[in-house]
């Protein structure tokens, strides 16, 4: 496995950041509260799937090259 990239870390910051700001805002029964952590725990998810794929062209093109250069 490899290390993740920036964007990838960034996206699950933000992904548990949503998941706990959802949790409280229930626990509260804020539903505005609720509403903003889902959405925050959705573009983390997204941003998190982002940096997955950066990292694996990355992996794809550099093991083209070493296959490329023999």
């Amino acid at each position: 496995m490899q290390v993740p990239n920036k964007t990838e870390m960034k996206g699950k910051i933000k992904k548990a950041k949503g998941a706990v700001k959802e949790k409280v805002g229930h626990a509260v029964g804020d539903r505005n509260m609720e509403k903003e952590g889902a959405a925050l725990r959705s573009k983390g998810n997204m941003q998190e799937t982002v940096g997955k794929a950066r990292r694996k062209v990355g992996a794809a093109v550099k093991d083209l090259g070493k296959t490329i250069r023999g």
